[in-house]
């Protein structure tokens, strides 16, 4: 495997309940407020793509290192802070959500009918 390459592990019962919990919670949210959740969500997973060389990098330090992480990987964990703190700033999160307001509303519409 290269090192562009990741493989996908399957989900822990802590990931799968993480995610029912999530969905039970989507279910109770207004329909303004569903819809502005998921326009986070997908604002959130955005910034991480945007950051994904180096979450990458900061990943495989850690695969390296094991329990020394918190030592020897601080300057890749430094960087993944860095990045989401430009890419998933309240300021570009207020930017998202002015260039896609169209399609909130029309998820809230969608929602009510």
């Amino acid at each position: 495997m290269t090192s562009n390459e990741s493989t996908v592990p399957p989900m822990t019962d802590a990931e799968r309940q993480n995610k029912i919990k999530q969905y039970s919670r989507e279910s109770r949210l207004s329909f303004r407020n569903f819809a502005e959740h998921q326009l986070k969500r997908e604002f959130k997973e955005l910034a991480m793509e945007k950051c994904d060389l180096q979450i990458r990098a900061f990943a495989d330090c850690g695969k390296e290192e094991g329990i020394m992480v918190v030592f020897r990987c601080r300057e890749f964990s430094k960087a993944v802070n860095e990045c989401m703190a430009v890419h998933n700033s309240a300021a570009a999160w207020e930017r998202y959500k002015s260039l896609h307001e169209a399609d909130l509303e029309n998820r809230v519409i969608k929602s009510k009918n």
